[in-house]
């Protein structure tokens, strides 16, 4: 059980990874079109290359329209395509300066704790993302500039916060079998007192 968790949190990861270097690309593209827009734009008032710069503006040299609502709804399903992995490599960033120095049992009472809590703010999160889609989609919201539905990034969010209340879910459970049995099922890379 323990890999194919472990498995669908890296396949997130990935996937995460994918649409932030996708969105990274993009908005690299669209400032480079705004530059040669602003360029080309110069070159006709100054009469330098007019014929030519024209012609590359009429062909659509610019930013790329909707830009914007592309990288909002990406990097939104990029930080829950990432939680999942975080999650189950006890990546997320701790502060125990009060919790260093009391006993093991009692750092690993409180982890379970922690990602109990986690786990149920995950699912709350997703259950908040589904209500929201379905407004959007009772309402047919669409984005501004490229008139898409909204509700296509809710879902995507959605989805991938799913999976990570699952993977959440899953590791408060195996910490809490771990302290009951004493038998090891997360790795020991896998948090903090595994």
């Amino acid at each position: 059980m323990h890999r194919i968790v472990t498995l669908i949190a890296s396949v997130m990861a990935v996937l995460g990874g994918v649409v932030l270097t996708l969105l990274i690309a993009l908005t690299c593209l669209s400032i480079l079109g705004r530059l040669a827009n602003g360029l080309l734009h110069g070159a006709v008032d100054a009469g330098l290359f007019a014929t030519m710069a024209q012609h590359l503006l009429d062909a659509g040299i610019g930013p790329v329209l909707g830009a914007f609502e592309m990288v909002e709804a990406g990097v939104a399903f990029a930080i829950f395509a990432f939680l999942p992995i975080c999650q189950i490599s006890g990546g997320h960033a701790t502060v125990d300066i009060f919790t260093a120095r009391l006993p093991a049992g009692f750092n690993r009472a409180l982890q379970i704790v922690i990602d109990v809590v986690f786990a149920l703010v995950l699912a709350l999160i997703a259950w908040r993302l589904f209500e929201g889609m379905l407004g959007k989609m009772r309402y047919n919201e669409t984005t501004f500039m490229l008139q898409m539905p909204v509700w296509w990034s809710y879902l995507a969010s959605f989805s991938a916060a799913v999976l990570a209340a699952a993977v959440a879910g899953y590791v408060a459970l195996a910490r809490l079998v771990e302290m009951l049995t004493g038998r090891r099922i997360l790795t020991a890379q896998d948090g903090p007192n595994a």
